[in-house]
Formats: structure tokens, sequence, C-alpha cells
């Protein structure tokens, strides 16, 4: 099952998708209505392709065959003729994923599995108007995808559950670490970790507290460093949980609870400094350094998935 999968969208996200697919030998169409985004995705592709041979993660023959499974169209019809599964990750705007189902369903047939890779949108909204709201799921892949192992499987009541056991049994199978929510709820998990730990880190930083620079550190030197490979829960544990009760009680009250973006991060999108893509955000990347800097990203993560595997 599942030997043909269509990609929908080749940017971000897109293109690590099908490229992880690719890897786990399945035919992918990867489609983009942009000719200039498939380009670019086939780039990127080589890319990271090249970097896993050079770290020994596949032969050149494998890296060779998996850009070969990939297949790049600007037709949808093309893209879902032989669909068994379908992932949508295109831009994070409702009504156009709305008129994107709307396409698909009239192309293919009721058995054909529906997913989206959104990080903002409830599974209630995406298949409200849908045919078949059950052959609906969400598949959160992080960035980049064929890197990180986590992926998120959102189902609701109306969701076949034969359809979320088969895409918890594929990601297993390309390699990937699945987690099924028992409900929906917004953020799913770790964007709801994530963004408490930035809400805090963006409070210590407007207050003065320490730079940029040494927020991060303090974040990659001490929970980074131990999250890699124990969660939060386990490490209350470790820590002893009388331990860990005494210091909600005395630090829970102090902690940020802003509801609102806050200011330090709205002030730097108000004036266009949007981090790697404009060269300024918290940091500034001159020249060929936000290249660089996701080269030894990329770097560094392989090498620790190799560690992790």
């Amino acid at each position: 099952m599942f030997q043909h999968i269509a990609v929908l969208g080749a940017g971000v996200m897109g293109h690590g998708i099908a490229q992880l697919f690719a890897q786990a030998k399945k035919d992918v169409q990867l489609y983009d209505m942009y000719p200039s985004s498939l380009e670019k995705a086939k780039k990127s592709i080589k890319n990271s392709i090249s970097m896993l041979i050079e770290k020994g993660l596949l032969t050149k023959e494998e890296g060779e065959q998996s850009l070969n499974r990939i297949h790049f169209t600007t037709e949808l019809p093309t893209a879902l003729k032989q669909a068994e599964l379908i992932i949508e990750a295109i831009p994070e705007v409702i009504e156009m994923k709305w008129e994107m189902y709307q396409k698909i369903e009239e192309l293919v047939g009721s058995e054909v599995i529906i997913a989206s890779n959104t990080s903002a949108f409830p599974l209630t909204l995406l298949h409200e108007h849908s045919k078949y709201p059950e052959r609906f799921i969400i598949m959160h892949f992080f960035n980049p995808a064929q890197l990180v192992p986590l992926v998120e499987i959102v189902k609701v009541d109306v969701t076949n559950e034969q359809i979320v056991n088969a895409i918890e049994k594929l990601m297993f199978e390309v390699g990937k670490s699945p987690v099924v929510l028992q409900k929906e709820v917004p953020g799913f998990i770790a964007n709801r970790l994530q963004f408490a730990v930035i809400r805090e880190a963006l409070w210590l930083f407007e207050n003065n507290v320490a730079s940029a620079e040494d927020i991060d550190i303090a974040m990659k030197e001490s929970l980074g460093f131990r999250y890699a490979f124990i969660g939060p829960l386990e490490s209350m544990d470790f820590g002893g949980l009388d331990t860990m009760d005494y210091i909600c009680n005395n630090l829970l009250p102090k902690l940020s609870d802003v509801k609102e973006t806050p200011h330090a991060l709205q002030t730097l999108v108000e004036k266009g400094k949007l981090g790697v893509k404009t060269g300024e955000g918290f940091y500034t990347y001159d020249g060929e350094k936000a290249v660089e800097k996701i080269k030894k990203r990329d770097d560094l993560f392989v090498e620790l998935l190799k560690l992790k595997s």
C-alpha cells in the first residue's frame, strides 16, 4: 500500500516530504503551479541528497534512484492520476486549501486518502466542505521534513480509524517517529510546547535579561541537550516530582502570560526583518551566511539523527 504518493506544493515543506518518500522507494509526484518553484525544489533535493551521500546515510546509487523517483509537474491531473495518498503542503490560507480539496475530489476516487501538512488549521475546518471527510487526516511534518523524525497525526471522530492506523504504519516504514493526537487542539503537541518556550524567550529578550545569543545558548546547552533523548515529563521523573511541584508553585506565577504577539517579535516584523529570508532578524545573515547556517544546521541534524538511530 502507498506506493504512489502525490505531494502538492513544492515549497520548504513539500520538497522535503517528496524527498523523504522517494528515499523510501515510493513513486512521488511533486506538484506546483509555478515551474520556478519546481526548479528550486529540484535543486534543494539534489543538495540534500548530496549531503546525505557525503554523510554516509545514502549511497550514490541510492541517491540517484531517489531523485529519479520524483516526478515534477505543473499539471494537477498528472500528479493525482495514480495517487493512493495525497499530501497537501500549499500555503496556510484556508480558502486556497478548500479550493485545492475541491479540485482533488473532482479528480480522484473516494478511497484516496487526503492529508494536510498544516500547522495552523484544525481538521474539522479543513474538511468542512468535503464529500468524504472520513478520508481526511493531518500529517504534520517538521522542517526539514526529510531529517526531523517527528510527524504529528491528527484525527477527529469522523476520521476512518483504518486510515489512521495505515498512516501511522507508513510513517514507521519510512523511518519517522509518529504521534497520534487523541483529540483536536490548536497547535497540536510540538507547537504548543515550542511557543510556550518562545513566549518566555521573548520575555527574557524584551526585558534585557540576556542577549539573543545567550538565550539561545542557554537553551541549546541545557534543555535542548537533554530533550534530544528525554522529554519534559521523563525529565520531571528524573528530577523528582516533589521538587518539580515546589518549583511550579514558586515559578509559574512569575512566567509570562501575554496573550498577543510579544513586542520584540512584532517590531521586527513591522520593520521587515523576517529572519533568514530577508537577511536579518534577531541575527544578521550577510551574503552567503544564511546558506552556510542552513547547511550547518542540516549537517548537525544528520549527525544527531545518526546518533539517535
